[in-house]
């Protein structure tokens, strides 16, 4: 077994261990994918990444991503929210959205408008008060939006959610977020 033998192999692990070479994302992100145990068959490992991503999402990661925003909601009926809270409901909002445009639930675009104006109204507040909340108007038509967004983490296969993320993604960056025009069979 080795081990350092001098001050400069001490100084340069720690070093080491401080700065790694490799930074790799959180392994505990809700968002990122779970690593398969594929063989080195890279046709046969496409052919069951592209069956993982025709199939749900696992029911922890699903409950974990709901309960999430449940708790965001749940705060901002309360009164007791903050930025973090308001931002967390609305970007179920538009993942709701996105979703439904990919064939998964149901939102009427009126409802989408009002959430849309709701979410406003409250960072509006928030930012001038400090007073980070729903109304009981505001709570019901998010409870109803975030009702659909549970369904659709438990039944949407994989893809659509993935996509609803990057699209997400880039609207949050300013860029284009349209959805990518897919091949149908």
């Amino acid at each position: 077994m080795w081990k350092p033998k001098g001050r400069d192999e001490v100084e340069g692990l720690k070093l080491l261990a401080e700065r790694p070479l490799l930074q790799l994302p959180p392994s505990n992100d809700p968002l990122m994918a779970k690593t398969i145990p594929f063989s080195g068959n890279t046709q046969a490992a496409r052919a069951r990444a592209a069956k993982a991503m025709l199939l749900p999402l696992p029911r922890d990661t699903a409950d974990e991503l709901a309960l999430q925003v449940h708790l965001a909601l749940d705060s901002l009926r309360r009164g007791d929210g903050n930025v973090e809270a308001a931002q967390t409901v609305t970007q179920a909002m538009l993942l709701v959205a996105f979703i439904v445009e990919a064939g998964y639930g149901k939102l009427t675009p009126e409802a989408l408008r009002t959430a849309d104006a709701l979410s406003a109204a409250c960072f509006e507040r928030g930012r001038a008060s400090g007073e980070w909340m729903l109304d009981r108007a505001g709570y019901d038509i998010f409870a109803s939006i975030v009702t659909i967004y549970d369904q659709q983490l438990q039944k949407a296969p994989l893809w659509a959610i993935t996509e609803a993320s990057d699209r997400l993604t880039r609207f949050k960056a300013g860029e284009p977020y349209q959805a990518v025009q897919r091949k149908r069979a």
